[in-house]
């Protein structure tokens, strides 16, 4: 399946901010820097593209699902006490630092 750009719609976006000390593009600039630095598909001049849309969303997936469950980040881990911690952890919706191995089995189980 080929699949084309066409056209791209610019949309304003305005809201409330509960927290508003916490609101900055910083945040969305470093994660932007981490992806592109962590996904290699993501840099100029490479040969490590995607030839289909498909996978470049799982690339992007992957990415994410290892950075929040099986990464520990250092400013979380001593936050906790020198406990290892992901961000997911922190957030709740994990329990322990996942390993590669049981993302992998996630990936085989989704696909069975």
């Amino acid at each position: 399946m080929v699949r084309h750009w066409y056209s791209l719609k610019s949309r304003e976006w305005r809201g409330s901010p509960v927290d508003s000390e916490r609101v900055s593009t910083s945040f969305v600039e470093r994660q932007n820097l981490t992806m592109r630095m962590n996904i290699r598909r993501l840099t100029r001049l490479t040969n490590g593209h995607s030839k289909k849309l498909e996978n470049h969303g799982h690339s992007i997936a992957l990415h994410y699902m290892y950075y929040n469950f099986a990464r520990s980040h250092e400013t979380l881990t001593k936050r906790a006490g020198g406990i290892h911690t992901t961000p997911a952890m922190a957030a709740g919706v994990a329990g322990h630092v996942w390993k590669v191995s049981e993302i992998v089995a996630l990936l085989e189980a989704i696909e069975k």
